[in-house]
């Protein structure tokens, strides 16, 4: 039976500190980056595309094929970004415990 109640401990432990990552991350925003600056992109936490920064010596019109791939290059970094670092707050607030393979948090 105490191996149960510290089970339930353990659990109501990593429930909390799950709760206090989701906060941390919605809080989060990260930037990525594209053509070597000249596009920027601001995502949340949560994915959300928050912010799009564009200098201006890309509105040329004949360039805006371009620019369209660099605005989602630039999107795709910040997930990338958001991906590994979700990967590590769930790792952290897991503490070490084991989870099965292929299964991902939050869920």
């Amino acid at each position: 039976m105490k191996n149960l109640a510290g089970m339930m401990k353990q659990a109501q432990q990593m429930q909390q500190k799950m709760a206090e990552m989701q906060a941390k991350l919605d809080a989060t925003e990260i930037e990525g980056v594209s053509g070597a600056g000249l596009v920027r992109v601001t995502l949340t936490g949560k994915g959300v595309l928050k912010g799009l920064k564009v200098d201006p010596k890309l509105a040329d019109p004949a360039e805006i094929e371009m620019l369209e791939d660099l605005v989602i290059a630039a999107h795709a970094d910040a997930k990338a970004k958001l991906d590994a670092l979700m990967e590590a707050e769930t790792k952290n607030a897991m503490g070490g415990l084991s989870l099965p393979a292929g299964l991902k948090l939050p869920f």
